[in-house]
This record gives C-alpha cells, structure tokens and sequence, in this order.
C-alpha cells in the first residue's frame, strides 16, 4: 500500500483559484534550492540577505555623522544669532528671553501631559498657558514699574496700572484658582491636581528664576553675557578635560561627567572669567545700566561706572616680603564668586534636568533646537545661574541711591497736591540759582501757582 506524500500540490484541485502561500509555504520553498516552477523548469531560489554587522556599523556612523554635522550646523547658527542679538541691543536679548521662558515652559508641561486624559479635560492647557500669562504680567510688570517709573508714573493712562499692579495680578491669579477648582471632574482629580502642581513647578524653576536673566539685562550688559558665558565655557572644559583626564564617576545621574573634569573645568572657568572680565569692563555698553532701549553698540551707552569696575589700590601683607602696590578692580575678586557657582552649583541644575528626563524615560526635552534637542536641554544651568547672578548684584555690587523715579514715586504717593506744588516751585528756585533754568521760567512758574 502505498504511504501518502505530504506537502504534495495537485493543480487539478485549486477549483479555479489560485491558492495563497502562507508564510510556512514561502520558508520551505525558500530552502528547497532546486523546487519546479509553473513551467516545469527548477527555479533558482535567492538566499535572503541578513544584515551584516559591518552593515549596521556603517549605518549607525551615517547617522552619527549627520547628527553631528546637525549639530554642529546649530550651534554656530545659535552663537551668531545670540551675539548679533546682543549687539543689535538689549531690547532683542529681553526679546529671546522672553522665547526662552514660554518654550522651556512649554517643553516641560508636555512632560507630564496625558493626551488620552486631556481630551476628556477641556480647559487643561488653557489653565497652563494662563498661569503662564498671569505670571509673567506680574514679573515683568514689576521690572518695568522698577526700571521705568519716571515714565508710567506721570502718564494719566498707565498710573493706575503702575500703582495697583500688584493688586490686579493677585486677582488675575485668584480668577485662575477659581476657575481650576470649578473644573475639578469626578475621576480626574489626580490628574488635574498632578496638573496644577506641576505647572507651579514650571513656573517657579523656568518662568521666575528666567525673569530673574532679564533683570541681568537692565542693570548691565555684562551681568547678562559674563554668567551665560561662564556656564557655557565650563560646559565645554568640563568635556575637554573629562575625556582627558576623566577617570573617576562624579555622579550617577550623568554618568560622562567625572571629578577629573569637574574640577579641571573650574580652574579653566576661573581663567577665562578674569580675562573676560577685563576685556568687558573697558565698555561702557556692557557696564552701564539700561536707559535707553534703543541703544546699540554703535551708539553706546553713557553713565557713571559702577565702583567695581574701577580699579583700586591693593598692597601686599608685610609678611609676604613684597612691598608693592597692584591696581585690581574689585570686579575681579567678584568674578572668582562667579566662575566657581558656574562650575560647582550651577551644574546641578543639569543633573536636575537629567533626573527629570529619567524619571519620564524620555532623551530630550523637546526637538526645538535640531542636534540638540529642546531648549530646556540647554538652558538647565543657565536659569539658576541667572538667578544666582542677579541676588549677588543685588546683595553685593549695587550701588543704592535714589532714582529719578523713586522721587517721583514718592511724591505722588506720599504728598498733597498742595505739597506737590510746593516742591515743584522749590526746585524751581534752586534750579534758577544753579543757572539751569532762567528767571522767566521761574516767574510763569510762579504766576501759575498763585493762579490755583
């Protein structure tokens, strides 16, 4: 008797259709070299190409290739964006700045952002972006009340607005609150409370310590551009010395960086902060405060230095046996501060960052910048070194003495109109006897005031 053949076709039995291979068909046809095609004739059966290691070295170099090429491209694209912004005037960097805080806001609330949630939540990121919006109306309204009062304080339009601006940004806020807790669902309550925490979060790590760089900005142009570019150049030696002389794990957060690095980047910052710094206090561009927003690099700024920009007379101890005198500005010992948060605190900010991202699983921050990622991926340290800049200007350099505007502050608040008139016609008589003024201004002066 005869044994039936298994895996034997017969045409005759298609019923007029053609019959499909499945996969088992198309793996066993493929390892049968010499199987009969339709004419009867052996096909030939081509062998299917695996990937060769050396296929897949070529094509992972290809792609590091382009990144870097990318990457590359970006940066130098970047650095001369932000140098001509930084020419061009402080307005622009004010500008960017401004660009940064709402990016990097947006790159971290999408972290925590739940799509398949949202859609049930209508007012989720509309309540995002108006925390944003309440927030910085109350911080850049206070720079500008500080800054520029002598010219909100005498404008009929903008006074109410520049006396009651923090009462009306507490409100803004409360409407905010209001109306989050009016939204609460059944259901989501843990996802609208992650929500609202986390966008506090936001707002107090990016949107405030970034309006802290933009106050860097008015007091001089050097307190902005001397902390980033400290960051940045102890980035870039902490690289350079770490695959030099790297060997020990600095932490396990970001496991490239090591103590050799660490500390070679911190004397290299160091280095460079002092040579910086005598190369920026030589304009006064960089050293004057803002009070012309218009002004560029071609222009200039006028005003009377900072002290610490000047230098002064420091002599050796006697026990040293050296009897000299040198001439250092104080802006150097200043600048040591400076260069050694920029190389030991402000790097944490980066680990912070690299905490975050794996806490979420996630590379980068956001694709806003190619090659690098998001923008929070490169303002990590910058945001608390700005912050850090600001409060030891503020603690340690200023200089504090009544403004044009706080005068006027003062008088409007504090006295009659009455009183006003008063002081008026008094810095009329001393201006008269100090030649600034003539006596017939004086004399209409006067003639108005007996007039009321």
């Amino acid at each position: 008797m005869a044994k039936s053949r298994r895996n034997v076709r017969f045409q005759h039995r298609s019923n007029g259709s053609e019959r499909r291979l499945s996969v088992s068909d198309v793996s066993e046809a493929a390892s049968e070299p010499g199987s009969p095609g339709k004419n009867g004739s052996v096909a030939k059966s081509e062998p299917i190409q695996e990937e060769k290691p050396e296929d897949k070295q070529v094509s992972e170099y290809e792609k590091k290739k382009q990144t870097f090429i990318t990457r590359t491209i970006w940066t130098f694209v970047m650095i001369a964006g932000f140098f001509i912004a930084m020419f061009s005037g402080h307005i622009y960097i004010i500008i960017i700045v401004t660009a940064v805080q709402i990016v990097s806001f947006k790159e971290v609330i999408a972290i925590a952002n739940i799509p398949s949630k949202e859609k049930n939540l209508r007012f989720t990121k509309s309540l995002n972006w108006y925390f944003l919006a309440t927030t910085m109306y109350f911080l850049y309204g206070e720079s500008v009340i500080y800054y520029f009062k002598h010219v909100l304080l005498v404008d009929k339009v903008l006074l109410p607005f520049a006396t009651h601006h923090r009462f009306i940004s507490f409100m803004l806020y409360i409407m905010g609150f209001v109306f989050f807790v009016g939204s609460l669902q059944k259901g989501h309550y843990r996802f609208q409370f992650t929500q609202f925490a986390w966008t506090h979060m936001a707002l107090y790590l990016i949107v405030v310590q970034a309006h802290f760089i933009m106050n860097n900005v008015f007091e001089g142009m050097i307190w902005f551009f001397l902390p980033v570019s400290l960051v940045i150049t102890n980035d870039i030696f902490a690289y350079v010395c770490g695959i030099t002389f790297g060997r020990t794990q600095l932490i396990k957060l970001s496991p490239k960086k090591t103590v050799e690095g660490f500390i070679g980047a911190w004397i290299c910052t160091i280095i460079f902060g002092y040579f910086m710094t005598n190369i920026l206090m030589r304009y006064k561009y960089f050293i004057c405060p803002v009070n012309d927003l218009g002004a560029n690099v071609l222009t200039g700024l006028e005003c009377t230095p900072n002290p610490v920009f000047t230098p002064q007379p420091y002599t050796l101890p006697h026990w040293t046996g050296i009897n000299k005198t040198f001439h250092v500005a104080p802006m150097q010992f200043h600048i040591l501060t400076f260069a050694t948060f920029a190389s030991l605190i402000a790097p944490f900010g980066g680990f912070f960052a690299s905490g975050l991202k794996r806490t979420f699983k996630i590379k980068d921050f956001g694709e806003s910048i190619p090659g690098h990622g998001g923008i929070t991926d490169r303002m990590d340290c910058q945001f608390i070194m700005g912050f850090f800049a600001y409060m030891y200007y503020h603690s340690f350099i200023a200089v504090y003495k009544a403004s044009v505007g706080d005068i006027i502050e003062t008088a409007i608040t504090g006295l009659t109109v009455d009183e006003q008139l008063e002081v008026v016609k008094g810095l009329g008589k001393y201006l008269y006897n100090q030649g600034a003024v003539s006596e017939k201004i004086v004399e209409c002066l006067n003639t108005e005031l007996r007039r009321r």
